[in-house]
């Protein structure tokens, strides 16, 4: 079964790659651009081929931005769900709280990042919230939706039989919303990589984010082909690890019977 799915979910990811390497490779040959600043894929193959130290550049730096990654999706995704479960126990506290983190998405994090920083530092808190942020709002409406979807005649039932609303919560809204935490989670996982490529740019100047800006200074263009080439790679392959745990978890939920 898990081979199953991993075949179904990354099968359709292959031609996908594919497609974007050979636009990518046309779109550098259609526009002229020089083989000095443009890299092309077997000039980006070469560079993490030919040399340890290029491997460990990029690779080293690769590892910081996965772990600030990985940080920026948990909290997120941990404060999505937490306060979404709040809106949905709670209707005041959505009424409330929903216009101002509507207010604070519309601030682009670019802007807000300088006093992130100033408030939270540059260590790993700083990069938790910034990352946080970017998975934070997207999740929050997506799974809101998901635990307001469950059905009204199970929540009556329920409820008819001297149920809680923590009761409806956890035997009906969680299972119902599932599709649409694994949706964020999928839409969260390039989302937090982006937050931390931010953070890296903005904040602590480590990380693939600080190593690209690096590299252009120095002229470096392989480097930034090849960080650009590495992260993009990562993303897709957490995307498709994303995909097949839903699968896999979902598959699990809908053989459950009562009983």
């Amino acid at each position: 079964m898990i081979g199953r799915t991993v075949l179904r979910i990354v099968g359709p990811l292959v031609p996908s790659v594919v497609i974007v390497v050979a636009a990518w490779w046309l779109a550098l040959e259609a526009f002229g651009i020089s083989p000095l600043v443009g890299k092309r894929p077997p000039q980006v193959w070469e560079y993490l081929t030919a040399s340890q130290a290029h491997r460990e550049a990029v690779f080293g730096a690769l590892g910081i931005t996965i772990r600030d990654a990985a940080i920026g999706f948990v909290s997120g995704m941990a404060a999505a769900i937490v306060v979404a479960v709040a809106f949905v126990l709670l209707r005041t506290v959505e009424q409330t709280f929903m216009p101002v983190a509507m207010l604070l998405r519309s601030v682009p994090l670019v802007v807000m990042t300088p006093l992130i920083t100033l408030v939270f530092g540059r260590d790993l808190l700083g990069v938790a919230v910034i990352g946080g942020i970017v998975v934070f709002f997207p999740a929050l409406v997506n799974i809101a939706f998901g635990l307001r979807s469950a059905s009204p005649q199970a929540t009556d039932l329920i409820m008819a039989y001297g149920g809680t609303r923590f009761t409806v919560l956890r035997k009906v809204a969680v299972p119902t919303a599932m599709p649409a935490v694994f949706a964020s989670a999928r839409i969260s996982v390039p989302a937090s990589i982006i937050g931390a490529l931010i953070a890296e740019w903005l904040a602590t100047g480590e990380g693939i984010g600080a190593e690209i800006l690096r590299a252009i200074g120095g002229f470096r263009y392989d480097e930034v082909w090849a960080d650009i080439v590495v992260v993009t790679g990562v993303s897709i392959l957490a995307y498709a690890v994303v995909g097949v745990v839903e699968a896999l978890v979902l598959a699990r939920f809908s053989d459950r019977r009562p009983g």
